[in-house]
């Protein structure tokens, strides 16, 4: 089904989050990342995840596979297929997992890391860093302007479709 922004109207905000099942700083946040859609949608956050990468060369990240990825996962937020990758695009979007937070209004007010955890690390998975900035719009407080930059694997690109924004390239 085709999910647009309308189906979040009214709610107190918006995650976006670019992901996909192979990625093994997803698989790392993974259960946290579940925990955390079940919490702040119950608080009316809006949640969706999106996955752009090339299910041609990757097809452990297509339709079917996301499929029962969501259900494995205990997912309660949509999960989406961006197959033109237009949408990863739009957003900017480099890295499973990147994480997009806006408002009400859908202003973009955090851009950055679930946590300072990582795969083989022993860093506690606790998603802090968005669920400081969740609490924060939820709360109607300003969101910290000092963000971490999300650290993932790079989306799988299209060949010849990579973003300029990507590559360097110039328009």
């Amino acid at each position: 089904k085709t999910v647009s922004l309308a189906d979040f109207q009214g709610k107190n905000g918006l995650l976006v989050v670019f992901m996909c099942n192979h990625c093994p700083f997803v698989i790392h946040v993974r259960p946290h990342l579940a925990a955390f859609a079940k919490e702040y949608m119950d608080k009316g956050l809006g949640i969706v995840g999106i996955s752009s990468n090339d299910v041609t060369e990757y097809p452990q990240d297509g339709p079917e596979a996301m499929k029962t990825e969501h259900a494995a996962a205990g997912y309660v937020f949509p999960y989406l297929h961006d197959a033109t990758q237009a949408v990863s695009k739009d957003y900017r979007a480099a890295c499973t997992p990147d994480f997009f937070l806006f408002d009400r209004d859908h202003r973009l007010v955090y851009r950055g890391q679930f946590d300072s955890s990582r795969p083989k690390t022993d860093i506690p998975v606790t998603g802090s860093d968005l669920r400081a900035a969740a609490d924060a719009l939820l709360a109607g407080m300003p969101i910290v302007a000092d963000q971490m930059p999300s650290i993932g694997c790079n989306i799988k690109w299209k060949a010849g479709s990579e973003p300029d924004y990507f590559t360097g390239a110039s328009a």
